[in-house]
């Protein structure tokens, strides 16, 4: 099992480049099951969860091929409308294969979910808007099975925001027939690069980008080219690392009009940001100062990165209050981060971390993907060393992210 060795106390300088969102490809790749054309997707990250999604679509008929750096997908040859739990258990974004499934050829058999242990997350908000539009769905032996000779308009109000929820049911929705209404959708830029995707491919899609969605549904879809947006959360935990252990870094691909909640939280910690089109610049220089946050639904600040933000209040001058109010077990990084010198109590949904002036490296061991990041960013600032054990949960989000803090003066290896 692979593991990180990071020797601590290093300035970054350089450039470090973005790839495409994991977020916004995994819902990007199911799009191709809606069509029977090709799409041509670029800026699609190297990712073990894309690799994964990529094993299922293509076990249920989906031709995907590689050319340079275009991934292009044909749904012409789809017969095996099942997702089973082996392909499933790893990652719980297979389950945005059922809206698609549903969609075009009227049934799907998908495994319940897996994934990171960080909350229940459940899908019974997917299984409710298929429903309105028709679907009969039962849940047998840890499978859901939905059937739907044609999918049908509705009016949908989620009891809560979920993303994977909207962009199933948004999936599901645009080869439905008549108008189907998402009320309390999710408004992730993840979400408008699928929405985006979809108009490209010939859907009728009105309020991208707002709570409200009108879906109004078409015979068929037909294929596109489409670049993934770049990776946001990427984005900002590599501004965290800055932040964190100093020094002049810019970010190339990047996106700074996505961040408006994270920048604001970093220009409070000292760090001086600076940004045109497709670039950042982020600049460090001496101790942060603490800050406060509290994650939210986007356009607030992203729970995805609650941990790298934790992780640099961990050696910031003063103390912080981080509340957590998306899942409800994404504390598991704390104790981690204690066992390399920081001073963290949890109450409840809130961790206070109190800034000490140093972190001291130590054996510690990833518990889940932004956690793992966490603890990256923890032992830059560090003294002396730091293991990560368990990073198969970075490598689930981040490419090569070992490589790209090596080119710009971290000292970072990865230990197979």
């Amino acid at each position: 099992m692979d593991k990180l060795l990071i020797r601590g106390s290093r300035r970054l300088a350089g450039e470090i480049e973005i790839a495409g969102a994991k977020n916004a490809a995994l819902p990007i790749l199911c799009a191709g099951l809606l069509t029977a054309d090709t799409l041509a997707l670029s800026n699609v990250p190297k990712l073990q969860d894309v690799a994964t999604m990529q094993k299922l679509l293509r076990q249920m008929g989906l031709a995907i091929e590689e050319k340079g750096a275009v991934l292009e997908l044909c749904g012409r040859d789809v017969s095996k409308l099942e997702a089973p739990y082996e392909m499933v258990k790893t990652m719980r974004a297979s389950i945005l294969v059922l809206g698609p499934l549903l969609a075009r050829f009227g049934e799907a058999k998908v495994s319940l979910p897996g994934g990171c242990a960080i909350g229940s997350r459940p899908v019974d908000q997917h299984i409710k808007g298929l429903q309105a539009m028709g679907a009969e769905i039962h849940i047998e032996a840890g499978y859901i099975h939905a059937k739907a000779k044609r999918l049908k308009g509705a009016r949908i109000v989620t009891d809560m925001i979920t993303v994977t929820g909207t962009e199933n049911l948004m999936m599901a929705a645009v080869l439905a027939d008549g108008v189907t209404v998402l009320e309390n959708a999710a408004r992730e830029p993840e979400v408008s690069d699928l929405a985006n995707l979809l108009v490209a491919m010939g859907a009728q899609i009105e309020g991208i980008g707002s709570d409200r969605l009108v879906v109004t549904g078409v015979p068929a879809l037909h294929g596109t080219t489409h670049p993934v947006i770049a990776d946001r959360i990427e984005t900002g935990t590599f501004l965290c690392a800055v932040a964190a252990a100093g020094g002049d870094v810019i970010l190339k691909n990047a996106r700074a009009d996505l961040l408006d909640a994270v920048f604001d939280k970093l220009r409070e910690t000292g760090a001086v940001l600076t940004s045109g089109d497709d670039w950042i610049r982020v600049q460090m220089a001496g101790r942060p100062k603490s800050v406060s946050a509290r994650t939210t639904e986007y356009p607030g600040f992203p729970t995805d990165m609650q941990a790298q933000l934790m992780a640099l209040n961990c050696i910031a001058e003063g103390s912080s209050r981080v509340t957590e109010t998306i899942f409800e077990n994404r504390f598991m990084h704390v104790q981690e981060l204690n066992r390399l010198g920081a001073s963290i109590e949890v109450d409840g949904h809130t961790a206070v971390v109190h800034g000490v002036n140093k972190l001291v490296g130590a054996p510690v061991m990833a518990t889940d993907l932004r956690a793992s990041a966490s603890l990256v960013i923890a032992g830059l600032a560090a003294e002396g060393e730091t293991q990560i054990d368990r990073i198969y949960h970075l490598d689930r989000g981040y490419d090569r992210m070992e490589t790209k803090l090596s080119a710009v003066g971290a000292d970072i290896q990865r230990i197979r």
